[in-house]
């Protein structure tokens, strides 16, 4: 991406944000859309997949209502990331602990590789599970997860780099020691 459409984004972002704080729901339509695959990667590092994929229509409802205390719009995709958090955070503490998991596809068993892989990743530090799943399960690059992060790229780059490393040793691949 070049300085020129960095600034684009952001003056794109800013004036989609002030349109939507003014009441413009179509403005706040389209922050869902660019938004909610880096909340539901976001989430996915805290919560089940299916807590997560309600947890996104719930957040972005908080989003809604607290939209006018946001001060800066180009902080708006750090600022919808913590929301996420603490929703995440009260849903753990509303649950009580169970036995059984939710994240099963599409019926009685859960799909064991990717629930097997999710539990690894979970075990990761937080910076890198959430970058690690908004490029693995997202599928966004490195500078749109900077962009709607609010991360440097910089940033974003050694989190993935240490992250996939991390990974790959605890799920035994190339560099385990």
């Amino acid at each position: 991406m070049l300085a020129s459409e960095s600034v684009e984004v952001k003056d794109d972002l800013a004036a989609l944000v002030c349109a939507a704080q003014s009441g413009d729901r179509a403005a706040f339509g389209v922050l869902y859309e660019r938004y909610a695959g880096m909340l539901h990667g976001v989430l996915l590092a805290h919560a089940s997949f299916c807590d997560a994929e309600d947890l996104v229509q719930d957040v972005f409802i908080r989003a809604m209502q607290q939209l006018g205390s946001l001060r800066d719009p180009a902080a708006f995709g750090g600022w919808l990331a913590s929301i996420a958090r603490r929703s995440a955070t009260d849903l753990h503490r509303k649950q009580k602990p169970s036995g059984e998991t939710r994240d099963r596809a599409g019926g009685s068993r859960p799909d064991q590789d990717g629930s097997f892989i999710l539990a690894e990743l979970r075990k990761l530090p937080n910076a890198y599970q959430e970058t690690l799943l908004l490029r693995l399960v997202e599928g966004m690059t490195g500078p749109e997860i900077a962009t709607q992060t609010g991360l440097s790229p910089e940033s974003v780059r050694v989190n993935l780099c240490r992250g996939m490393k991390l990974l790959r040793e605890a799920l035994g691949g190339p560099g385990r020691k």
